[in-house]
């Protein structure tokens, strides 16, 4: 359900709702039973499908189940409850969640639910790159002044402008893209000792132990990985990547918060928000709403570094369990803020000739640099003053293209 105090949270759709990260859940409890048969530990008709699974979760049990977790501090343990009631003696209700602890099934759960977070964000800069590229190539020439400290500084163009923008989404960009979601499966404290137990290899029991995990990622789409509970590195990471993303988003929307000004007027909305009393406005909501999503993302990434960062011993009281919804509320928030930029940026009216006339306005003083170069120099100033501009914004332009290959 859409959050009525987070305009734009239905742009985030099912990422991370209640209703995602149970079936998440549900999807490690079946790649797990289906690696334990794989890997020769358990019985084949050990391993159930996710399908099976679901159908064993009422409705409303979704409620219920949050409710029990509080009992045991983590979802798992209700939601395993119902689903070997509900698997009864069977060899697949037998078998269910061996080998595994809840920080397995949380962890890799979440980690399924934030890649499907990112690959839509992913979406959105790989389109607001588009955008941008073709803003700063038509606004190459469009002369601006450029404001230092609020003040005028120089000249320069709106499309450099619109190319240090390209510059910050395409950092974001490689935050994201190279963000890796590895599984956690390790069992009680990270040794895979009960998997080993099960197999009935004794000593020679680490390698199944380490095939079964990679199994259950192959089957989840998630990269292996040695267990890692309390190192939490895959989770901060997501979060630097978020938190990344809302400082590029930011940044344009603190530009046009500012050229809107209408003693500005150098840029506005395409589609600018109403008054519930003023019908005059056209207020610049889209900026308003990714600036409150810029503002609010690294206290979000700083509540999982200092989790990290409270890490003891082979599962953390309290940190660990403040991860999860910091965690969904900073991803959820960055697929809003993400598509709320594409909108922003897609829509967006540059008006140009109020840029050359707000520029003409400044006269001789965005020129007093120049002057003051020139006669060190010892000749008179050139005819323009905006440098390698243009080479500027080839250069963006130039790594925009790049990426869009690589992507493609």
């Amino acid at each position: 359900m859409p959050d009525l105090l987070w305009p734009g949270d239905h742009h985030a759709g099912e990422i991370l709702t209640d209703a995602a990260v149970l079936d998440a859940l549900l999807q490690v409890e079946s790649a797990w039973s289906t690696a334990l048969g794989k890997a020769g530990i358990a019985p084949t008709e050990a391993g159930v499908t996710v399908g099976a699974l679901r159908d064993l979760i009422a409705d409303d049990d979704v409620e219920q189940i949050a409710v029990e977790a509080e009992s045991g501090g983590n979802p798992v343990i209700p939601l395993v409850r119902r689903l070997r009631d509900g698997l009864g003696s069977s060899t697949a209700g037998t078998w269910l969640h061996r080998g595994l602890t809840s920080q397995d099934v949380v962890d890799t759960a979440l980690m399924l639910c934030v890649a499907d977070g990112f690959d839509a964000v992913l979406v959105e800069l790989d389109a607001q790159a588009g955008t941008l590229v073709r803003l700063a190539g038509d606004h190459r020439h469009t002369g601006m002044v450029a404001r230092t400290l609020t003040q005028h500084a120089v000249p320069m163009t709106f499309g450099l402008k619109a190319a240090q923008w390209l510059h910050g989404v395409l950092d974001a960009r490689e935050q994201v893209a190279s963000l890796t979601f590895p599984v956690q499966m390790g069992g009680a404290a990270g040794t895979s000792a009960a998997v080993a137990e099960l197999s009935g290899r004794g000593a020679d029991a680490g390698p199944v132990a380490m095939q079964t995990g990679a199994i259950a990622a192959d089957i989840l789409g998630l990269a292996p990985l040695t267990p890692w509970h309390s190192v939490r590195t895959a989770v901060t990471r997501s979060g630097d990547a978020a938190v990344g993303c809302t400082d590029a988003w930011g940044h344009i929307a603190n530009d046009v918060l500012a050229l809107s000004r209408p003693e500005i007027g150098e840029l506005s909305e395409g589609s600018g928000g109403s008054s519930s009393t003023m019908p005059h406005k056209a207020n610049p909501v889209l900026s308003v709403l990714i600036r409150r999503a810029a503002l609010s993302a690294p206290m979000l990434g700083s509540t999982l570094h200092l989790a990290a960062a409270d890490a003891v011993e082979e599962r953390t009281a309290g940190a660990w369990h403040v991860e999860w919804d910091a965690l969904r509320t900073l991803v959820r928030r960055t697929v809003v803020a993400a598509r709320q930029t594409s909108l922003l940026i897609g829509e967006l009216d540059v008006h140009g000739d109020r840029m050359q006339a707000n520029l003409a306005g400044a006269g001789a003083s965005v020129r007093s640099e120049q002057e003051s170069m020139a006669t060190i120099a010892g000749h008179a100033p050139g005819s323009e003053y905006l440098g390698a501009t243009q080479q500027y914004i080839d250069a963006q332009l130039d790594r925009a293209r790049r990426v869009a290959t690589e992507g493609s």
